[in-house]
């Protein structure tokens, strides 16, 4: 029998109908083979990405990350593979199976982006019985979305030259308040340039690309000093940040590499980008959160001794070394500043001693971690004395177990063991991991300056070079405001136009609390 299509018409005869729908459903049975089999690809593919991205934030980062890229490409071959096939006509089908795959439900779109509507004629306006014209008696609408690509335009400042005919005085309006002065760059141009770079991680030789295909000439020279030259004009603002995360009693810190390119000698150097976070909302603070970064070029530890100068409080971090000299006592003030650990650094080492070899020691540690976890989602946003109580109540007595626990499995297991190792990290960290039960202030983890570190670890795949020390230093200076305005609330975009309208109107940042992201009202999302 010759392959059946969707146009061909049915045989009359019932022997061939019968095997008509059994050929079909042999079609149909191996297409739903072929899906479910490369649903469960998918997720194994999936369950690999997330375990990359999961430590694609510390050491051999540059190769997860390619890896992690690598499977990101795959999946998308495959789904794109399968909405190829699902577009494909099926034969009807007289039943719905009971495990039939379902598709997502559609949700309905954004109600405040714009809608222009493109009404479509009925067929014929008469009826084609009588010829009666026919009458509106309803409508059905359907809403497809679609792309307007960035559009670029000239404003044109007209500026007439007034005069006197009789003394000849001359009156003309001052040059437009641009935050370039003698460039052709408006506010939100730079802005939109600025964001495509630190959050949407497009270089500007690819910027410049995207502006040729607009048929608009502008160098990468040009967009690099542009760049240089903004973060500039934005450095107060982004000062007026580091003063407000360095008032706060308790600091998330954490630092990742950064390529620099050294110039003459044609091969990049390891910078450093640190950022200190300010965020308290979980113990119910009402202090606006913010991050600070700053750009060194090495990881040695002088450098958060520098940035933390004169600062006391609580310190949120991993296990550096550079960060121990800022825990000894300083000028005869004893723990001016005070060690607080990560207990997702601990879960992360046994979650990756479990995925390896499955045994019950490094699971039921995992376990006992979970129940920490479970005690902080239920005090999340409470005061900080609420939030103390709750742990000592619930998670001392769970970390009481688990340091016995820890004890006890030191003892049994190979000392050179991957698990003997995170023992012992664990356990040579204690008092630091335990600092957070007596303090409500204080979190389980430093997850809130891993966060704050993403866009960084995102963005250096693809510009790979800060170009110079001068270049990680404008970088820092960025992400402190961009961060920040997104934690606050802020379309990033819009926000930073304002601002540098503002920079284009008084020039002079140093006493302008009012732009700091936590002090200007949130865009609206119609803008």
């Amino acid at each position: 029998m010759l392959p059946h299509s969707a146009g061909d018409p049915l045989p009359d005869d019932v022997a061939a109908l019968q095997a008509l729908v059994g050929e079909l459903s042999a079609q149909l049975a191996e297409r739903e083979q072929a899906v479910a089999a490369r649903d469960r690809i998918i997720d194994t593919l999936k369950g690999q990405l997330a375990a990359l991205r999961r430590r694609s934030f510390g050491q051999s980062s540059e190769r997860l990350g390619r890896a992690a890229d690598q499977l990101e490409l795959q999946i998308e071959e495959l789904e794109q593979h399968q909405a190829e096939q699902a577009a494909v006509p099926a034969a009807p089908k007289a039943a719905m199976p009971t495990g039939e795959r379902t598709h997502p439900i559609r949700k309905p779109l954004p109600a405040h982006l714009p809608r222009e509507d493109e009404e479509l004629a009925a067929p014929y306006a008469a009826c084609p019985g009588c010829g009666l014209a026919l009458r509106r008696i309803g409508e059905d609408v359907s809403e497809v979305l679609e792309m307007v690509p960035a559009r670029l335009r000239v404003r044109r400042y007209v500026r007439p030259v007034m005069a006197c005919r009789c003394c000849g005085d001359i009156s003309q309006a001052p040059p437009p308040p641009v935050p370039l002065p003698k460039s052709s760059a408006g506010a939100s141009l730079l802005a939109d340039i600025v964001l495509a770079k630190y959050d949407d991680h497009l270089p500007a030789y690819r910027q410049a690309e995207r502006f040729a295909r607009e048929g608009v000439e502008v160098p990468r020279s040009t967009l690099t000093d542009w760049l240089g030259r903004t973060a500039v004009l934005l450095k107060p603002l982004a000062e007026r940040i580091a003063a407000h995360v360095l008032a706060a009693g308790k600091l998330h810190v954490d630092d990742t590499p950064v390529p620099v390119f050294a110039p003459g000698a044609g091969k990049t150097r390891t910078g450093r980008l640190w950022v200190y976070a300010r965020d308290d909302r979980a113990c119910g603070d009402a202090a606006a959160p913010a991050a600070l970064y700053r750009y060194t070029p090495d990881r040695k530890g002088e450098h958060p001794q520098r940035q933390l100068a004169g600062w006391r409080g609580a310190l949120q971090a991993d296990g550096y070394a550079g960060f121990n000299a800022l825990y000894e006592a300083r000028g005869g003030d004893p723990l001016a500043i005070i060690e607080v650990a990560c207990w997702a650094h601990v879960r992360r080492k046994f979650f990756d001693i479990h995925q390896a070899h499955k045994g019950a020691a490094a699971k039921e540690v995992l376990e006992r971690i979970g129940r920490l976890y479970a005690v902080e989602e239920r005090v999340r946003g409470q005061p900080a004395a609420r939030r103390a109580a709750a742990r000592q109540a619930e998670a001392a007595l769970e970390i009481t177990a688990l340091r016995t626990q820890l004890d006890q499995l030191l003892r049994q297991v190979p000392g050179k063991s991957t698990l003997a190792e995170a023992i012992r990290y664990t356990l040579s960290r204690w008092p630091a991991l335990t600092r957070y039960l007596a303090d409500g202030r204080l979190e389980i983890d430093n997850n809130s300056a891993e966060r704050a570190m993403r866009a960084v670890a995102l963005g250096r795949k693809n510009w790979l070079f800060a170009g110079s020390h001068g270049g990680g230093e404008a970088a820092a200076v960025f992400y402190t405001l961009i961060e920040t305005a997104k934690s606050n609330g802020h379309n990033p975009r819009l926000w930073l136009t304002r601002v540098l309208e503002a920079i284009g109107r008084e020039r002079d940042l140093t006493d302008h609390d009012d732009l700091l992201p936590w002090a200007m009202p949130t865009e609206p999302a119609t803008t």
